[in-house]
């Protein structure tokens, strides 16, 4: 499986189609709306939202839905991400509901290399989510630093931290 790309493997046009989406239950949206301490009671409290509110129900925190995507976003994007450098710009375009599926996919807009380091490089994506209807719900744009095939080859390869196995276990494995 892939996990995140050098700077050579980004293509500016390239759309990444994450997988799998994700059902947003209403377990996980109370979860996140406790961890976060966002207490509005259109997230947490079915009757508020079904007697005043536009939607007759819960909707999911519109956070939750964006650290989702992120999240689908980084074996196609920021796997081998040295920093997220800005969310430039973040949409919540139409609501989310509990048992709604959330897909994603990214676009890459444009790649430059980095003026300071040459084993490293700003790539610029948009991620957009999609409601299992094609409804889009989400927006954002950010800029990540990602390394150089340079980068990657001077630190010891892809997983440099992962420990190798001695022999007499290798053999006990067999």
């Amino acid at each position: 499986m892939q996990f995140g790309r050098t700077y050579e493997e980004f293509e500016v046009g390239a759309v990444y189609k994450h997988w799998p989406g994700k059902t947003v239950t209403e377990y996980d949206d109370h979860l996140f709306c406790l961890l976060t301490m966002n207490h509005h009671p259109l997230h947490m409290d079915t009757n508020y939202a079904e007697r005043t509110t536009d939607f007759g129900r819960n909707v999911v925190v519109g956070n939750y839905v964006y650290s989702l995507l992120l999240g689908m976003s980084v074996p196609d994007v920021s796997g081998k991400a040295i920093a997220n450098l800005e969310i430039e710009s973040l949409r919540h375009v139409a609501p989310t509901f509990h048992g709604d599926t959330i897909y994603g996919e990214t676009t890459v807009l444009g790649k430059t290399p980095s003026r300071s380091r040459s084993d490293r490089g700003i790539v610029h994506v948009e991620t957009k989510g999609y409601k299992q209807d094609g409804t889009l719900v989400c927006v954002f744009r950010r800029k990540v630093m990602v390394p150089t095939e340079a980068y990657i080859k001077e630190r010891g390869g892809e997983q440099p931290g992962r420990p190798e196995l001695n022999e007499p276990q290798k053999k006990a494995e067999k």
